[in-house]
């Protein structure tokens, strides 16, 4: 008798406890089939391709919480990318590529340590037209897609929204001191407001380097809802970016980009973008100037499926080398689970 009630004590007790606790596994499968032609001063090839991740990386992951009391939770998750198309891991050396972090949340806000986005990546892309995806321009355009997205080793605090205020601020440790240098850091922070039809953000980011200049990324941007189409702009600047798939070691970018929303229907949205940048060196010498457009269609099918597809094209002018040119055109769907 005194066995059984200790077990039905036992097992109250882990109802209580798993009453306060939850893990969900989540993820999406995102995959397009498309037609990608680079071509340098008027040479070209194309090539048909089934890539993974068109509009989100592909990802699957583990998240949970558990009640604390007085408002307070502990949280955790764990997230990896991987390819629809062959079945690949990204970042193979690491079994939570994407993110790993255990934190709190509560009125204060949320702290979270372990490997993340960086403050300044969650507003980065905020307001992107053609779906911050593989078809908008500023993916090829924009220098600052070189930033660190989601080092290791952070630090990461987000405030409550306070009259459509909310803020943000990382750091990301490198560990790697030694004898005659300093270790390296990732440091960022983002303003955000939403209220009604306007919402607006600003981010800034410092990667500091223990041989070379620090680089700076700084991102302004936000969305006006007209009601028949939603105006999206972005500005963004990058001081002493170390190198390019283009052109050396540059002061400056300067780049823009802007764009609409067109909702046709609860289940059709158009999108066009235009995107620019320009690098300067140090004395102000001309480097090298992108450009580009972009026009995309996203179709929902359910809550969590969607279908999309687009175009965009970018040019890439250079002070010294040839001229270059990418087009995509694609197809693809998205499945969240």
């Amino acid at each position: 008798m005194k066995k059984s009630l200790i077990a039905l004590a036992v097992l109250a007790a882990s109802g209580a406890a798993m009453a306060q606790s939850s893990v969900t596994i989540y993820g999406l499968a995102d995959v397009y089939f498309g037609s990608i032609k680079n071509e340098v001063s008027g040479n070209g090839q194309r090539q048909n391709v089934l890539n993974s991740g068109g509009v989100n990386t592909s990802r699957w992951g583990i998240k949970g919480s558990e009640d604390l009391g007085g408002g307070l939770k502990a949280n955790f998750l764990l997230e990896q990318g991987f390819n629809v198309d062959d079945g690949t891991a990204k970042g193979t050396s690491q079994a939570f590529a994407r993110q790993s972090y255990v934190g709190f949340s509560g009125g204060f806000g949320e702290v979270k340590l372990g490997k993340m986005w960086t403050a300044y990546d969650d507003v980065s892309g905020a307001a992107d037209a053609v779906f911050d995806s593989a078809l908008s321009p500023e993916t090829y355009v924009f220098n600052s897609v070189q930033y660190s997205g989601n080092p290791g080793n952070t630090i990461y605090y987000v405030t409550p929204t306070f009259a459509g205020f909310s803020g943000a601020v990382s750091y990301s440790l490198g560990e790697n001191k030694t004898t005659t240098t300093d270790a390296t850091s990732v440091t960022a922070f983002n303003i955000s407001y939403a209220s009604g039809p306007l919402t607006a953000h600003v981010g800034y980011q410092v990667e500091t380097s223990q041989t070379l200049p620090d680089q700076k990324f700084t991102r302004v941007g936000g969305s006006y809802d007209f009601g028949v189409v939603v105006a999206k702009a972005q500005y963004g600047n990058v001081k002493n970016f170390q190198g390019s798939d283009y052109a050396g070691t540059s002061d400056k970018t300067n780049e823009y980009q802007i764009g609409v929303d067109v909702p046709v229907s609860s289940a059709l949205t158009l999108s066009v973008s235009y995107a620019k940048s320009d690098d300067d060196q140090a004395a102000g010498v001309f480097e090298q100037s992108r450009k580009g457009y972009g026009l995309g269609a996203a179709y929902t099918l359910s809550k969590r499926t969607f279908l999309y597809g687009g175009y965009t094209s970018s040019k890439f002018t250079q002070s010294a080398g040839d001229d270059l040119k990418i087009d995509v055109l694609a197809v693809g769907v998205q499945h969240k689970f």
